[in-house]
């Protein structure tokens, strides 16, 4: 059905059936309307129908061409009542979408598809943290709006590391991120949400609208996790946010050159690789709409996103590393494109998943996905010369850790060499058909 308005007809809709049983009530009533007026309006439509078969007699040379008439006539009727009863709907449809969701674009047809479509899309669950994870959630959302984003809660950096301290309220920077990432349309709203005030607007200086908001909404509310689902409400988001737990932590690195280093900033400046992650504390609890959205998943997305500060905390808070060795969702790991200074200088691609298992304590991917495509020459010194190079795709030594690979060019090349979230959904809603 390449006619877009024709879509409304294609299975699992949920239209047909109710437009069937929005007419069976109209003959209801008719009925009930002629009970209740013992059968006076019979009478009525008796009338009428002699006033308007008289000329038909009239004009007509014999009873079969009068017949012929009729049925023309009647046909002709019949379909003006249904034309007119179809338009009526469809300008009710387009209104109450226009009042619902003022953002959708497109015919009414398209944007009643498209949503249904998506409320019966893939169960899919993204855990990270930072930019990485908001550009795979803007792929996803294109395909389904049954997303759930568990996102890391130990950045104390920034504008966040600033409401955190000030305020005692859990950092609200990824958080932030994600929400845009999953509204129903980026536009004026989110470019407000994003808007950082300059050094000159005094305290406010480096905070982001968005955060201010969500801390806004936490003291209205008196929780986080609801101030969450409020500004998600908002912005009309498809799916949800969760944080990976609604205890303040920290992240503590025991690092190559003997140092014990707390703090995610002070992790990344220090000039030693790290060995291994903690939390602190370390037995902290996960909200159980997180371990409820794994159980549930029909694919499960780590990354991507710095390893040691976005991906791996998520899988230090003990019931979510559970839970995800314990799933049967397809669960996908995406490397990251770049290296990053002061947490994978010099990491290979089975480099970063070795890391994910080690911290997971045992496998919690089957398909790692690899990009292997190389930036252009003039991106590629930029990163160089910052300390930054391309991840190398050494895929047959993850193979032969026993994972599947997902090779291609996944990268969108700006500015900045990131990937491409399109591509990224695509690849990874293409195993789980």
């Amino acid at each position: 059905m390449r006619d877009g308005r024709w879509r409304w007809l294609m299975p699992g809709m949920q239209v047909k059936r109710w437009l069937a049983f929005s007419s069976l009530g109209l003959l209801l009533a008719l009925a009930g309307l002629w009970v209740a007026l013992a059968g006076a309006p019979a009478e009525w439509l008796n009338s009428l129908y002699r006033a308007i078969d008289e000329p038909i007699r009239q004009a007509a040379t014999t009873p079969r061409a009068a017949q012929a008439m009729r049925w023309a006539l009647g046909g002709a009727l019949i379909l003006a009542g249904l034309g007119v009863w179809w338009w009526g709907l469809r300008r009710a449809w387009r209104t109450l979408v226009g009042i619902l969701q003022p953002r959708a674009s497109g015919r009414v047809w398209d944007v009643l598809s498209r949503y249904a479509l998506m409320a019966h899309g893939k169960r899919v669950v993204v855990i990270g943290g930072g930019t990485g994870l908001s550009t795979m959630l803007r792929g996803i959302k294109r395909y389904t709006a049954n997303i759930v984003a568990i996102v890391t809660v130990t950045d104390d950096g920034g504008s966040s590391g600033r409401l955190r301290h000030e305020l005692g309220i859990l950092p609200p920077g990824d958080i932030r991120n994600c929400l845009i990432a999953l509204a129903d349309a980026e536009g004026a709203m989110t470019a407000l949400l994003q808007h950082r005030f300059k050094d000159t607007a005094g305290n406010l200086s480096g905070h982001s609208v968005g955060n201010l908001l969500i801390a806004a909404m936490t003291q209205i509310k008196g929780d986080f996790e609801q101030a969450i689902q409020e500004i998600s409400k908002v912005l009309a988001i498809r799916g949800r946010v969760l944080p990976s737990t609604l205890t303040h932590v920290s992240l503590r690195a025991e690092m190559d050159d003997g140092a014990c280093v707390e703090g995610e900033t002070a992790i990344v400046e220090h000039p030693a690789r790290i060995r291994r992650m903690h939390l602190t504390p370390p037995d902290v609890e996960p909200p159980q709409e997180a371990l409820d959205a794994i159980r549930q998943a029909d694919v499960i997305v780590l990354g991507p996103g710095s390893l040691f500060t976005s991906v791996i905390p998520n899988l230090l808070v003990p019931k979510i590393a559970d839970a995800l060795r314990a799933t049967d969702a397809l669960r996908v790991y995406v490397c990251n494109v770049m290296t990053q200074p002061g947490e994978t200088d010099g990491f290979t691609a089975s480099d970063h998943v070795r890391a994910l298992e080690a911290h997971a304590g045992g496998r919690v991917c089957d398909y790692v996905l690899v990009n292997t495509a190389v930036p252009q020459p003039e991106l590629m010194e930029r990163y160089r010369a910052s300390g930054q190079d391309l991840v190398l795709s050494d895929v047959d030594r993850i193979r032969q850790m026993g994972y599947k690979v997902i090779t291609g060019n996944f990268i969108s090349q700006t500015d900045y060499v990131r990937h491409d979230p399109h591509r990224l959904a695509e690849a990874i809603l293409r195993l789980a058909k």
